[in-house]
């Protein structure tokens, strides 16, 4: 199906901000983003043990 224009106004897009060059670094950054993995599933699973 044909795209009938952009999905973001021109002046809408316009006024979104970039990410830093820290956010993009900790985006990329496989050990960061395997910690955070972890520690969510970590979290999780506590409460999942709490509630049952």
């Amino acid at each position: 199906m044909p795209s009938s224009g952009p999905a973001v106004p021109d002046e809408a897009a316009a006024s979104v901000t970039l990410p830093t060059r820290w956010t993009v670094f900790l985006r990329t950054f496989l050990p960061w983003q395997a910690w955070r993995f972890l520690r969510i599933n970590l979290k999780m699973l506590g409460m999942v043990r709490r509630h049952h």
